[in-house]
This record gives structure tokens, sequence and C-alpha cells, in this order.
């Protein structure tokens, strides 16, 4: 409601009753008249000059703050300076859209803090874990000074596996934070993914026949599939994920690889048939360090960090990442890449000479 309409109103309202009164007592319609006149016109200017002085300038320099803290220094000046014609009822309405903002701000800075200090937590502990294990066989054989040499050796073959995993701990971490960060390229190349899958299962197929799980590539598609990616990190994405099939996966069991070919894209997807995940657990699963199964992810090693890095490097490439899984049955990673963009050749037509 404008202020003069929401004035007059007041003003209305006094020079009635006023009025009434003046009746009341002189029963003559013309006097009541030239009060109802003379009072609604006082009583609208006196209204006016408090209320615009008192309370409405006040209402104005609210609306204002409000709405130039809204809209940011830089936007307010491309804009221009704008007020609201009708500022008593706007300010309620920018009060609230600015209170749900600013919830949803603080909101967001709760869960950033949350995953900060889960984040510290957990490279404390994947440091400490190794370190610990380090100085204890450190320790063991300055006590034994080399007594037994067998033991030596065995203390020794375990610290380098620590010192090994810390080392990959260190270059993941690096990884991720320069992907984060943009200093770490996309380098675009063309190339066939039915090429780059073959590649990956044959080298990794030592490692399935260690874990006794089959690892199968579903070819479904007699000609190569060219993509445009980075054919490293791409191969990096495909390790990372048929590694994480192993270590979950069961015993005696399989890993499908399975190229699906789409529009403009191809899919691939990484599936296994192993323990599952909980539902509950996929909205994390990307996260850094989280594991589904801390105790047996561990023993089989890794780092914690090759479903982020996973994750990183296809959104780097403008890709998306999924994950489907049912406990019990099995899980499914599956990613997208762009395929080559095929040039129609023109078609020749004949020239008919007359």
């Amino acid at each position: 409601m404008k202020l003069r309409v929401l004035v007059f109103i007041n003003a209305l309202a006094v020079a009635i009753t006023i009025s009434a009164v003046n009746y009341y007592f002189q029963h003559k319609f013309y006097d009541m008249a030239i009060t109802f006149v003379a009072t609604i016109i006082s009583s609208f200017l006196v209204f006016y000059y408090l209320i615009e002085k008192y309370v409405y300038s006040k209402i104005k320099l609210i609306y204002k703050l409000i709405h130039n803290l809204k809209l940011g220094r830089d936007l307010r000046d491309a804009l221009g300076e704008h007020m609201s014609s009708d500022p008593i009822n706007d300010v309620e309405h920018e009060v609230q859209e600015w209170a749900k903002e600013k919830k949803i701000e603080i909101d967001a800075l709760r869960t950033q803090e949350k995953f900060r200090r889960d984040f510290l937590s957990n490279i404390s502990h994947e440091f400490k874990t190794p370190l610990f294990a380090i100085q204890g066989y450190i320790e063991a054989l300055q006590d034994d000074d080399f007594d037994d040499r067998e033991m030596a050796r065995q203390f020794l073959d375990k610290a380098s596996k620590n010192v090994d995993r810390l080392s990959y701990l260190i270059q993941d971490l690096d990884e991720i934070s320069k992907l984060e960060s943009g200093e770490l390229p996309i380098n675009y190349t063309k190339f066939k993914i039915n090429d780059l899958i073959k590649e990956v299962v044959e080298s990794s197929d030592l490692k399935a026949k260690q874990h006794n799980i089959k690892l199968i590539f579903k070819q479904k598609y007699d000609e190569p599939i060219q993509v445009t990616a980075d054919r490293q990190k791409i191969t990096q994405v495909l390790v990372n994920l048929i590694d994480n099939s192993f270590k979950y996966g069961k015993e005696g069991g399989s890993t499908w690889i399975t190229l699906f070919d789409l529009h403009d894209q191809v899919l691939i997807e990484v599936t296994d048939d192993g323990m599952g995940i909980e539902e509950k657990n996929l909205p994390r699963l990307f996260e850094r360090f989280f594991r589904t199964d801390t105790s047996r992810s561990r023993q089989i090693g890794g780092s914690g960090l090759g479903l982020a890095i996973v994750k990183h490097i296809v959104e780097a490439h403008q890709q998306t990442i999924n994950v489907r899984s049912t406990e019990g049955v099995g899980s499914t990673f599956g990613f997208t890449l762009q395929k080559v963009k095929q040039n129609l050749p023109f078609a020749h037509i004949p020239i008919l000479k007359s």
C-alpha cells in the first residue's frame, strides 16, 4: 500500500469520527460537512508529514540497505539506483528473502566446516597410520641392533611398504589439488575408447587373478568409437574404477566393463558383483578418504582418494559420473565422454550437360 493511500485512509477515519461527533451535538449537515473537509485536509497534511519524516523515511532507508546488500555494489552500479514505489509492502518480502538466503549461506558454511573437520581428521589418520608403523619398525631394529637379520629384513620390507603408501597418498593429494586449481591441464586428443579399454583390461589382468576376480570387457560394437579426451587421465579413471571393483568385489566374482554408444557421447560402465553399497552412503562415495568398509579397504591398500580423483578428472572433462548399487548384488560406476564429431561428406551430384 502506498504512503498517500495509507495516510488518506487514516485521515478519512479521523474526519468521519469528528464529523459524526459534530453532527451528534449540532444536528447541522452544513457544519458537519465543513468539519469533515477541514479535518480530512488537516489530518492528511499532519499525518503525511509525521509519517514521512519519522516512519516512512526510516523504512525506505532499511529497504535501500537490504536491497543494496542483496544486489551487491557491482550489480547495483550497473543497474543504477532503484527504489520500490511501495517499500512498506516490499520491505517485508525483501527481509524474508534475505533471511532465507542468509540461512542457506549459514547452512552451507556449517556443511563446509563439517567437511573441513572430517577432512583434517581423515588426513591426520591416514598419515599417522603408516608413520607410526614406520616408527615402530625402526625402533624395533634399533633395539635389536640387527642381530636377527631375517627379522630386520622383514621389518625393512614392511617399513618400505608404508613409505610407498605415504608416497601414494601425497601424490594423490597433490593431483587432486592441481585438478581443483586447474594447474593440471586437460590435454584433449582423439583416440579409440575401445582400444584404451582393452589395454587397461590387459594391464589389470594380473591383479584380477591375484584377487580371484574375472575381468570382462563386453565388446558390444564392432566399429571402434572415437572420443575426445585426455587419454592418460581417462586411463587413470578406468584403472581406479577397476581397482575399486577388486577391493569390494567378492572372491571368485567378476568385473564387467561395458561400452554404450549414445547420440553424441559414449557411456563407460564398470560393474562388479560384490557386497554393494548402502543407499545412505552413495552421496558421499566420491568424498576424499570416504570408505564404505574401512577395515577391508585398508587391508587391500590404497589412499582412499581414488574415487575423488575419478570424479575430478571426469568433471574436468565437462562430463558426468554416476553410481548405482544394491547391497548384496553389486555396484556400477558409469561416466560419459564426448564422441568425436563426424563430418558428413557432401553428396556428389552429377552435373548434366546439355
